[in-house]
Formats: C-alpha cells, sequence, structure tokens
C-alpha cells in the first residue's frame, strides 16, 4: 500500500488512520469513526472526512458498507505481493489450447466450488430486467432489422457505447464501432486484421490464455514482455522486445488485468503508447473489466492516448452485465474495415434481439446504478477472501492486490504444482482453481494460481478455501 499523500486538507486524516490501522487501534473487518464523528472530532468538514475516506478506499486501507460506514480492509503484513517475473525475451509458437480445454471442462461441474472459473457470480446481474427487455425487443423488431444490424452492428447500440466513451473523455467515432459476439471475438478479428501467420505478437507475461488460444489458433508467435503485478507491462521490455523481434502487433490488458490484476499507471500507459507509436505498432487492448474499478475514479484506457488510430479497443457487457447474450464491441480506430469485413466473413452478425436489449438497458435501465452496486460487491468479496488467504496460507505465499475486477493471484512455495494438484482437489475436495500453466506458453508459473473472488462469502465458499488452505499447508509440510 502507498503511504504517499498529496499535500491536501484531508492529508493529515489519511496519515492518521494508515497509523491507528497499523497500530491495529483498528482491527480488519471493524468500522472506523464515522464521517461526521470524525468531523466533529478533528474540527474538518464533512467534506474533508470524506475525501479523506475515498482516498483511503481507494487505497486499499478501509471499504465502504452501503448504510453502515466504513470499515478496515485485511491487513497485508503477513503474506508479501509478488514480484515481476523476467520471461526470455524469445519468440515462440504456442501450443495451449488442449490444455486450456481440459482445465475449463473440469472446471464446469456444477457441484464444484467456481474457485477456477472465469466469470462472476451471475447472481449479481440483472438477469430478469434483461430477459423482459430481451423479450420486448423480439416482439418490436423491425422487419429489416436482420439486415440493418448486419456489421458493424445495431445503431441505437452503437450510439449508446459511443456516448460512454465521450462521457469518459474519449472521442471515438460511430463508424469505429463494431458489435461483437463478445470479447473474445473482438480480440480474434483485431488479431487477424493486423498480423499474417508467423508473425510476432508482444504479450503480457503472465498474460490471459484466451490470448494464447488466439495467437495459436491463428499461427503466430508469442514475445512475453516482463509485467509487474500492480503496474503492468514494462515499456522497457517492450522496447526490447521490439528492437530484438519484428513484433507486429502488442496485446495487453490495460486494467485489472487478467490473471495479475494490474492496473497501468497514467505515466506507463503514456510510455507504451510511445514506443509502440514510434514504431507504428498496433495494441488491441483488451478491456473487458474496465467497469469493476473500486476507487471513486475509472481508470483511463490507453485509448485515450490514440491520436493516431493504432489503439484497437475491445470490451463487453459479459463481466458487467449481460454473460449470456455474448455481446461485445470494438473500437477499431484506423481498422474498423478490416473488422467490420472480417466479421462479416466469419459469424456474420451479432442477434439482433441481443443488441437491441442491451441498447435499451444502457439508455434506460439504470445501467450505471447497477455498476455502482457492482463494484462495491465486488469490493467487499475480494477483501473478504483476501483477508481468508492472508489468515490461511502457507508461509512463502504471495498474494496480489488488485484494485478492481474480481481476481487474486496467488504465487506458493516452489514445490507446489497447481497444474497436478487440481484433479485432486476437483475428485477430493470439488473445489477449482485456474492453474498458473494456464497462462505462459512454458511452465514458468507452474507454482501459481488464480482465484476467482467473485462468489458469496457463505459459508459453502468460507469452508472451501479453508480446505485448500489446508491443502496446501499439507503439501508444503511434506516436503
Amino acid at each position: 500500500m502507498s503511504s504517499h499523500v498529496p499535500n491536501s486538507r484531508y492529508g493529515g486524516i489519511v496519515d492518521q488512520v494508515k497509523r491507528q490501522i497499523k497500530e491495529k487501534i483498528w482491527l480488519p473487518g471493524e468500522r472506523i469513526p464515522s464521517v461526521r464523528v470524525m468531523s466533529k472530532a478533528q474540527s474538518v468538514s464533512v467534506m474533508t472526512v470524506l475525501k479523506a475516506y475515498e482516498h483511503l478506499e481507494a487505497e486499499g486501507w478501509i471499504y465502504a458498507k452501503a448504510k453502515a460506514g466504513y470499515f478496515v480492509a485485511a491487513h497485508f503484513n503477513r503474506l508479501a505481493e509478488p514480484e515481476q517475473v523476467i520471461p526470455q525475451v524469445v519468440n515462440r509458437s504456442i501450443r495451449i489450447n488442449r490444455h486450456v480445454f481440459e482445465v475449463l471442462r473440469a472446471c464446469k461441474r456444477p457441484d464444484v466450488v467456481p474457485f477456477g472459473s472465469a466469470f462472476p457470480d451471475p447472481s449479481l446481474f440483472p438477469i430478469h430486467t434483461i430477459g423482459r427487455l430481451l423479450g420486448q425487443a423480439i416482439k418490436s423488431m423491425p422487419a429489416h432489422s436482420a439486415i440493418s444490424d448486419l456489421p458493424p452492428g445495431s445503431l441505437e447500440l452503437r450510439r449508446s457505447i459511443a456516448q460512454r466513451y465521450l462521457r469518459d473523455g474519449i472521442d471515438v467515432s460511430l463508424d469505429d464501432i463494431v458489435i461483437t459476439s463478445g470479447a473474445m471475438e473482438s480480440l480474434g478479428l483485431c488479431l487477424a486484421a493486423v498480423t499474417q501467420p508467423g508473425d510476432c505478437v508482444a504479450i503480457e507475461s503472465p498474460a490471459f490464455y484466451g490470448a494464447l488460444q488466439a495467437i495459436e489458433r491463428f499461427k503466430l508467435k508469442a514475445v512475453e514482455i516482463p509485467t509487474h503485478p500492480r503496474e503492468g507491462m514494462s515499456p522497457e521490455g517492450l522496447e526490447q522486445a521490439i528492437v530484438e523481434n519484428d513484433v507486429k502487433a502488442c496485446w495487453l490488458m490495460s486494467k485489472f488485468q487478467n490473471p495479475l490484476g494490474a492496473t497501468i499507471p497514467a505515466g506507463r500507459q503514456q510510455a507504451l503508447y510511445e514506443v509502440l507509436a514510434r514504431n507504428d505498432i498496433p495494441v488491441i487492448e483488451d478491456d473487458v473489466y474496465a467497469e469493476l474499478y473500486f476507487g471513486t475514479e475509472k481508470p483511463m484506457p490507453m485509448k485515450a492516448l490514440d491520436d493516431r488510430g493504432l489503439v484497437l479497443h475491445c470490451s463487453s457487457f459479459s463481466k458487467c452485465l449481460a454473460p449470456g447474450l455474448r455481446v461485445g464491441w470494438v473500437a477499431a480506430g484506423r481498422y474498423a474495415r478490416q473488422v467490420e469485413e472480417l466479421q462479416f466473413m466469419s459469424t456474420l452478425s451479432v442477434g439482433a434481439p441481443n443488441q437491441l436489449a442491451l441498447a435499451q438497458y444502457l439508455q434506460h435501465g439504470g445501467y450505471d446504478n447497477h455498476l455502482r452496486r457492482l463494484r462495491r460487491t465486488l469490493e467487499q468479496r475480494q477483501q473478504q477472501m483476501l483477508g481468508a488467504v492472508e489468515q490461511s496460507f502457507p508461509a512463502g505465499t504471495q498474494v496480489t492486490r488488485p484494485t478492481g475486477g474480481y481476481f487474486l493471484w496467488v504465487v506458493l512455495p516452489k514445490q507446489i504444482n497447481t497444474s497436478e494438484i487440481l484433479a485432486d482437489l476437483l475428485d477430493r475436495y470439488q473445489i477449482s482453481i485456474a492453474p498458473g500453466t494456464l497462462f505462459s506458453a512454458d511452465q514458468r508459473y507452474q507454482h501459481c494460481m488464480r482465484i476467482n473472488c467473485a462468489y458469496p462469502w457463505d459459508e459453502k465458499n468460507q469452508a472451501a478455501l479453508y480446505q485448500l488452505a489446508a491443502y496446501l499447508t499439507e503439501l508444503c509440510e511434506k516436503d
């Protein structure tokens, strides 16, 4: 956690609460003084205290509960955060599809605790509202919509998406947006638009397995770039890779990266963009977790820096609103027409009712209210999971502390191979994990795993987490 606070009227309150938490005056889960109590005690305005608490919340020291106040987050003084791993800067062919398929198939069992799942808790979404809008869309759908909603997709949905870009200060043309069948189609279409078989693509390390699968499918080669667990891809590492390889594209996640949870700070994003722009290399920005931030301000994507049309910005509604509808999009810059043509030649288009229903929800369904509730819930569940990992996992474990999303990246003692223990966890305890071997072309992360913390912290999931911790501790003690 950062201890630096900019000079401000509320800096003294921030420093005071941090000191009290460090000294264990306030313990994890305990409520700190209310805004009004602190305001009176410190003789400052309510707004000053509120700003201080928002700062502490953004840094992960405290979290808010609706109508209940502010509470101390889990202490992180026993388990360290992971360090950056430096991969070899070599380009290599990828063979990961079979491994990904086997792991995901095992994790689909309905009796399994879904720590290994890539998807958030479905109960978090307004499924009934979306279903009602879908029914209305089917009944009222114009006869010509099957043609009018061909690529680039529904005009109404693209307008709603463009308006949200503009609200964030990002000038995106309506003509640059192509509606897709989920973010994975967006990402695949973008990769096909900017590469040819045999080309090299710069990716993070560890990387989202979907990127590895797409690179394998298109017969490309991957160059893994050093990626910091908090701050994302290294600009220096990217520049070195470009010097040593004929890199044709870069694929990265600027916020809440899967699996690390890293968010690239603004200065580092600028440095990465300058490296790419200087070499005229397009960047495929996978931003599916954009709305799942925990602080008071939404982190900006690299697309906000793009004055050359190099960033193909991909996102979807699958992680924040409607997983089952499989609707995503890409703001493809100068590559929009290629993406549109490639989609026309492959999946043709996204279902018209799905597009119309989402357009209606974005315009009239209270999307921002839903997102605020979703973010609060995900942050609370992450804090609960982090606290349990902190208390129970074996000594030597390291764990990330993302400021958004719903994944934790756990680095275990080296003797544990998470891909080897997965079958035992599934058979004996009905617990799934996502082993680290899913996220690289080699075995570098075999002692790591990704844990999904989006599900309720109920009795079943608590018991499963502590069972997993006991299992891992037993393995460590055997060696």
